[in-house]
């Protein structure tokens, strides 16, 4: 093999330092950019790039001025569960999403299906009281003697008329199963305590 001649020793020379000075100028732009980038977001507000790490993200959804009361109901018609809420009232701003829990157990000594039914006092309440999460949504089988709780998470809509202060959230539980013809020993006398206006 014979020696490359001088003149393309020399271009691939000139050509390696023109790559070196490209890529060094490429280098450089991406480090350009960051400033760059961080400017464009400010004023374009496309993230807040100056905000501090713990800085909380605030909901300015919620209506601090005003407060209403969400009242708890809990009844079971001719189902031997005890079922009732952990608490019997919370007071809320509209707007603000809040989770309570109810209690349930299952007195049989088999497993059993129910599904709770909600309502609501006033009744156009429920036009305004927006549930994220509820064992309402789906059927709950509980085994014998089975505990559990249930949580409901929810917010009221800010567009809840002025007029209204408080709003009561009753839930009925009814056999949900195949078998739902209650036993007489089952039914007790429960099924009265579903009948409190809603």
């Amino acid at each position: 093999m014979s020696a490359p001649a001088p003149n393309v020793v020399a271009a691939n020379r000139q050509l390696l330092k023109k790559l070196l000075v490209v890529s060094a100028l490429m280098f450089g732009f991406g480090f350009a950019l960051v400033p760059f980038y961080e400017k464009i977001c400010q004023v374009a507000g496309l993230r807040d790039v100056f905000r501090s790490e713990g800085a909380a993200v605030q909901n300015t959804q919620v209506d601090a001025s005003r407060t209403v009361n969400i009242e708890f109901d809990a009844n079971t018609q001719r189902l031997a569960w005890t079922f009732k809420p952990s608490q019997p009232y919370v007071a809320v701003n509209p707007g603000a999403v809040t989770e309570v829990v109810y209690e349930i157990r299952n007195t049989l000594d088999r497993p059993v299906t129910g599904q709770a039914v909600p309502s609501y006092g006033p009744a156009n309440a429920a036009e305004y009281f927006k549930k994220l999460e509820c064992f309402c949504f789906s059927q709950q089988t509980l085994k014998p003697g089975e505990a559990r709780e249930m949580p409901v998470r929810f917010y009221v809509d800010r567009k809840l008329p002025a007029g209204v202060h408080t709003i009561t959230l009753s839930y009925s539980f009814f056999r949900a199963d195949a078998n739902s013809k209650p036993r007489s020993a089952e039914t007790g006398d429960r099924a009265g305590t579903a009948r409190r206006g809603f």
